[in-house]
């Protein structure tokens, strides 16, 4: 049985990955390798936790604390099938949530 999960991400997605810098990009692809591997929860990523209060199931974890703080949001698309859709990395004041 294939325990993977499939991971896809959204055109904005894409674009707002390339403007990110080193150490947040290296922390993106840390982040990308553990949903593919472990799922959606990953409860010892900083700040995790799922979005309150959306029809979906939405997460969102920290990526790079400071100023600005960098975060990543992820919506299980399809349980059955395994597949994740990242919606948004960049900064936390620009989150959609």
């Amino acid at each position: 049985m294939n325990n993977t999960w499939k991971v896809i991400s959204t055109k904005k997605v894409e674009s707002q990955v390339a403007k990110l810098n080193k150490s947040t990009l290296i922390m993106f692809r840390l982040l990308y390798e553990e949903l593919c591997n472990r799922g959606p929860a990953l409860p010892d990523w900083p700040n995790y936790g799922k979005l309150k209060g959306r029809k979906d199931d939405e997460r969102h974890c920290h990526l790079q604390k400071g100023r600005p703080t960098y975060v990543c949001c992820w919506r299980v698309k399809d349980k059955k099938r395994k597949i994740i859709e990242v919606y948004y990395v960049g900064t936390h004041e620009k989150a959609p949530y």
